[in-house]
């Protein structure tokens, strides 16, 4: 006679739901990785110590080569301040992100201060930390 039942609880353990849930992490944090990008030029900003703020607000860019950029588009130097007027007219407390690449002439970003000085903007200057 056999008394013993009929289910018997296996000891193995299954790792296929395992595995699909590991692949279905990886597969989120590469998408969401792709989108944390900043809308930025890949410059070589100089050191300091401190923290930009990140805020939305208008970025100006000089590179080494002397080009001016408002938010990734290419501006000449003359157009500079009035380009700025027509973008940051509307806004409550104006701010400018100022990012010079490191080597870029001094007066050049004095340039961009003197600009946010006259109209009344607040100006920040991007560095990368120490």
């Amino acid at each position: 006679m056999n008394i013993r039942g009929r289910n018997k609880v296996s000891p193995d353990f299954n790792m296929s739901s395992m595995t699909d849930i590991v692949f279905l992490l990886l597969i989120f944090f590469m998408i969401t990785s792709t989108l944390v990008t900043t809308s930025a030029l890949d410059i070589l900003l100089p050191k300091a110590s401190g923290k930009t703020e990140n805020k939305k607000s208008i970025s100006v860019t000089i590179t080494k080569n002397l080009a001016f950029y408002i938010d990734n588009k290419v501006v000449n130097e003359t157009d500079l301040e009035q380009d700025l007027l027509t973008l940051l007219g509307g806004k409550e407390n104006p701010t400018i992100i100022l990012r010079a690449e490191e080597g870029v002439p001094i007066e050049k970003a004095v340039k961009i201060m003197d600009i946010a000085n006259r109209n009344r903007y607040k100006i920040i200057l991007a560095v990368r930390p120490k």
